[in-house]
């Protein structure tokens, strides 16, 4: 791991430099697993972590790693709350010493901006999804992620955002992945117990090809279009699994229920809900399939599908581009094309035990080059050593992400 100097810091004493992250909540997404994990490497690499947000089920989780949470209420976006954020969180950066505020969600990023300039404390932000621009304003609303000393980019696809965007200068941008335990997503890890109990709670039917979407249940997720192609596939025992939580979206589980029943595909249709043993799930998958119709910024079930050695199809748009080599590692089709996705699902089912486990190599090798836990971290502990030292020019051009897939 790299060691964050000493020298730069604010603290005033012979600690490693005080790292404050800032985020609306500790929930279960992959920004917040991602907090976990670099408060982790901070704490490993000798510097002090903190993390700033209103609370959730992953502040056990940040305390495990090493790190402090303070509750402030930072999901907010009311503009006279942000203000009074920002100088709960100066009075914080003030108390702690912290030398750099990490944001990584926009509203609690204003306030931190705020902070950051009022006490002097390094500002350093994560570009984490490729923000909507429908609304008025909506652009310099969005613009506060890409006020970072360094901005991180989850993807090139991200990168190219923020620089048509808001105008940054590429040396000011730094490309990290998301990255995966290869520990914890390993296809050997997985023993049959933990397999049939999922299989259990899913009601699989024995031996039928399952195709698995995990996402929450939204719109743009494209549960919808994995329905649509599984009606059209050349096979009829093919079971989809949609995985996901409605998280107050019950019209649209609704509607999902009523189209499987029009398409005369409901018995073979599981909706799972959330799913607390990923690893498992993919091993019960015999296709993963993205499906959204928008593009994301990364897209980290992809490379977990990938790691587990499952066939995987991706939407060819956003980040999976970046992830998925078609034709190598899995397969990428137009969004929102429910044909061309049945026609892959078609190709995938199909492919001898000698094939499927040539792809479930590279998809796995290709992960383990490129998107690891400790390859993000590394490189985002660069980027803190970096803002300590005087700035980008002091931090590697990129990590964690290679040149888009052919």
């Amino acid at each position: 791991m790299v060691t964050i100097p000493q020298s730069a810091t604010s603290n005033g004493d012979d600690r490693g430099p005080v790292v404050l992250q800032v985020l609306p909540a500790l929930g279960t997404g992959g920004v917040e697993r991602t907090t976990v994990e670099m408060t982790q490497a901070v704490a490993l690499a000798g510097g002090i972590p903190l993390v700033a947000s209103a609370g959730g089920p992953l502040v056990v989780a940040v305390e495990r790693a090493g790190g402090r949470h303070f509750a402030l209420p930072l999901f907010t976006k009311n503009p006279l709350a942000i203000w009074r954020n920002s100088g709960r969180l100066a009075a914080l950066i003030r108390a702690e010493g912290v030398a750099i505020v990490h944001a990584r969600s926009r509203a609690p990023a204003w306030s931190a901006w705020l902070a950051a300039r009022r006490t002097g404390a390094h500002f350093v932000t994560t570009y984490h999804g490729a923000y909507g621009e429908d609304l008025p304003f909506k652009r310099r609303y969005n613009a506060v992620m890409a006020r970072g000393e360094i901005v991180i980019a989850a993807s090139r696809f991200v990168a190219g955002l923020v620089h048509e965007r808001h105008g940054v200068p590429e040396d000011r941008i730094r490309v990290i992945g998301r990255g995966i335990d290869p520990a914890v997503w390993d296809p050997d890890s997985v023993v049959g117990d933990r397999l049939a109990r999922l299989a259990a709670a899913w009601r699989l039917p024995d031996g039928m090809p399952t195709v698995v979407l995990p996402g929450r249940l939204t719109g743009w997720k494209g549960q919808e279009v994995v329905l649509r192609a599984a009606a059209r596939l050349a096979r009829r025992d093919v079971c989809v699994v949609l995985v996901g939580a409605e998280q107050g979206r019950g019209r649209y589980g609704r509607r999902l229920i009523r189209l499987a029943h029009t398409l005369g595909i409901a018995e073979r249709v599981r909706m799972v809900g959330n799913c607390d043993d990923m690893p498992a799930a993919m091993m019960l998958s015999d296709v993963v399939v993205h499906a959204s119709v928008r593009p994301e910024a990364f897209g980290r079930v992809v490379i977990e599908a990938q790691a587990m050695g499952r066939p995987v199809i991706a939407s060819d748009l956003g980040g999976p581009v970046e992830t998925v080599e078609h034709g190598v590692t899995g397969w990428r089709v137009p969004p929102g094309d429910a044909a061309a996705l049945a026609a892959a699902i078609d190709a995938a089912l199909a492919l001898d035990p000698q094939a499927r486990a040539a792809l479930a190599v590279r998809a796995r090798a290709a992960v383990l080059h490129r998107y690891t836990t400790r390859a993000m971290q590394e490189a985002t502990l660069d980027v803190y050593e970096a803002v300590l030292l005087g700035g980008p020019a002091a931090c590697p051009a990129s990590h964690g992400v290679a040149a888009p897939a052919a």
